[in-house]
């Protein structure tokens, strides 16, 4: 089966209604703090405050954040001018990311909403250009599945179009998001990006080093 890939540069379209949803449920046992309030390498900004700010900058007007139980308040991490994303609490993160997706689904599924974009905070360097050519990929195609590739790597933020919420509802939550993706691979439509933040998941401290240069500041110090 056979994927299409698009190069950047698709000419612009009237944009359709693709909210956000930030996968932020986790309870990052490998980083051993939350991952959310770390700071990036650019003064000091969140993962997801810098997610957030990228997201709006690409074209998401809608942004919900699907947090646990566990996650300490995200208020102060939101510097832009806009508006504050909306923050929903997952009450069983416990049953993996697809639950925390569902959660997020429910808030902003409306009519009118043509598909809904996915990243994940452990993913804190997407950027906006890459944002925006996969909401323009979708709009002109349709495809049940948008994402971004990289010397053979998938990565994030993914779309996913509105004729495949049914699937995603009903999908095995020990599987995930996966399994729609894997059912849509001959129809799915991957952007070829340059830029690596896309790929760059942070799950531990070593990865925070490599990225970063620097350890993980300790919990208590933000």
């Amino acid at each position: 089966m056979l994927t299409r890939v698009l190069k950047r540069g698709c000419s612009p379209s009237m944009s359709s209604i693709v909210p956000g949803i930030v996968l932020c449920g986790g309870r990052s046992r490998r980083m051993g703090q939350h991952k959310a309030l770390l700071p990036t390498s650019q003064h000091d900004e969140t993962f997801i405050g810098r997610i957030v700010r990228v997201l709006r900058e690409g074209g998401v007007d809608d942004v919900v954040v699907v947090v646990g139980p566990h996650v300490p308040p995200l208020d102060g991490a939101f510097t832009d001018k806009g508006p504050p994303p909306r923050v929903v609490i997952n009450p069983l993160p416990d049953r993996g990311q697809l639950s925390s997706l569902l959660v997020g689904l429910r808030v902003v599924d409306r009519p009118g909403v043509a598909g809904v974009l996915v990243t994940l905070v452990d993913v804190p360097l997407i950027d906006s250009k890459t944002v925006y050519q996969l909401k323009e990929l979708h709009q002109q195609t349709r495809a049940p599945v948008v994402r971004p590739i990289r010397n053979g790597r998938h990565g994030h933020p993914v779309i996913f179009d509105r004729a495949v919420f049914t699937e995603l509802r009903k999908a095995d939550h020990a599987v995930g998001a996966k399994a729609v993706v894997h059912a849509h691979l001959a129809d799915t439509v991957e952007l070829a990006v340059d830029s690596e933040g896309s790929f760059l998941d942070i799950d531990t401290p070593s990865d925070y080093m490599r990225v970063f240069n620097s350890a993980p500041p300790k919990e208590t110090d933000h």
